[in-house]
C-alpha cells in the first residue's frame, strides 16, 4: 500500500509541475511584450529584440509629446470612446431592464438574435455603412462615429448587463414601489444602484474594446485633426517597412495610460460583490 500511495504521490507531483510550467511559459508568452516595450521606450536604438537598454533615455518620450503625435489623438479617442461608451452603458441598462424583468417567449429568441449580431465581422458591414453614412451627411463626425461605435458594441453591454441585473432581487423593486418610486426612479436607485460591480464591468469592457478599435475611426473619419490614437499609431509605420521601435513603444505606453487608469479607478468597485443577502432579509 505504501508503495501504491508513493507512485500516487509521484504522479500528482509531476502533473503539478506540468501544469505549473505550461502556466510559466503562457505567463512568460504574455509577459515578453510588455517587457519589450518597456525596453524599447527607453532605448534610443531599440529594434525588435528584447534587451536592457545600454544607455535609457527619455528622448522617445520628447519626441511623442507634442500635440500632433499624441495630444490631440488622445483628447479624440477620449471624447470618441468616451461618448460611445456613455451611450453604450445607458441603453444597455434601458434594454436589459424590460428583459431581466419581464418573462416572455420571445425573450430569449430576442436575446438571440442579438447575441447573433456580434459574430458578424465588422468588415462586412462596413461597406454599406460607409454608404449610408456618406447619404445622411454623417461621414467625417465624431458624434456620427461614437454613435455607430456604440451600436457596434452595443449587443454583447445587453447581454452583459442583463446577466447582473438578474442578480438583483425582484422583491427590492416591489418595496420600492410600494414607496411610491417610479420605474426610472427603481431602475437608478434600486437596481442599477445594487450592480455597481455589474456597471463597472460593462463599463469597462466597453471602453476597452472601443479604446482599441482602429478599423471603424479610419474609415469613417477622414479628417486628421479628428483621427483618434488608435489610427493616428499608424504613423510610425513609415515606407519600405522602416518602423521607429523606440517612439511606438513609448507612444504605446501612453495610449494604454486611460484603460489602466479606468481599471484602477473601478477596480474596489469591482472586487466588492453585490452584498444582497442583508438587502432581502431586511
Amino acid at each position: 500500500m505504501t508503495g501504491v500511495k508513493g507512485v500516487t504521490t509521484s504522479r500528482r507531483t509531476r502533473a503539478r509541475l506540468a501544469s505549473d510550467g505550461a502556466l510559466l511559459l503562457v505567463a512568460v508568452a504574455f509577459a515578453l511584450p510588455l517587457v519589450w516595450l518597456l525596453f524599447a521606450s527607453l532605448d534610443g536604438s531599440a529594434d525588435l529584440r528584447v534587451r536592457p537598454p545600454t544607455s535609457p533615455t527619455l528622448d522617445n518620450f520628447d519626441a511623442v509629446l507634442t500635440d500632433e503625435i499624441t495630444f490631440t489623438p488622445m483628447l479624440n479617442s477620449l471624447l470618441l470612446c468616451g461618448s460611445a461608451t456613455l451611450l453604450t452603458v445607458v441603453c444597455a441598462a434601458l434594454a436589459a431592464y424590460p428583459l431581466s424583468r419581464h418573462r416572455s417567449r420571445l425573450t430569449r429568441p430576442y436575446l438571440l438574435t442579438i447575441l447573433f449580431t456580434t459574430c458578424l465581422p465588422i468588415t462586412a458591414i462596413m461597406v454599406p455603412v460607409y454608404g449610408l453614412f456618406v447619404q445622411v451627411d454623417l461621414i467625417d463626425t465624431m458624434y456620427g462615429t461614437a454613435l455607430f461605435l456604440a451600436t457596434a458594441q452595443l449587443p454583447f453591454a445587453i447581454w452583459l448587463m442583463k446577466n447582473f441585473m438578474d442578480g438583483v432581487p425582484k422583491v427590492l423593486e416591489e418595496a420600492a414601489w410600494t414607496d411610491g418610486a417610479s420605474a426610472t426612479q427603481t431602475l437608478v436607485r434600486v437596481v442599477l444602484a445594487l450592480m455597481g460591480p455589474g456597471v463597472g464591468v460593462v463599463t469597462i469592457y466597453t471602453f476597452i474594446m472601443l479604446w482599441g478599435n482602429f478599423f471603424v475611426p479610419f474609415m469613417l473619419l477622414l479628417s486628421p485633426e479628428q483621427l483618434p490614437a488608435s489610427v493616428s499609431i499608424f504613423t510610425f509605420f513609415g515606407n519600405y517597412g522602416s518602423v521607429v521601435y523606440g517612439q511606438l513603444a513609448a507612444f504605446s505606453i501612453l495610449y494604454s495610460t486611460p484603460v489602466l487608469l479606468l481599471y484602477i479607478l473601478i477596480s474596489r468597485r469591482l472586487g466588492g460583490g453585490f452584498a444582497l443577502g442583508g438587502a432581502v432579509k431586511g
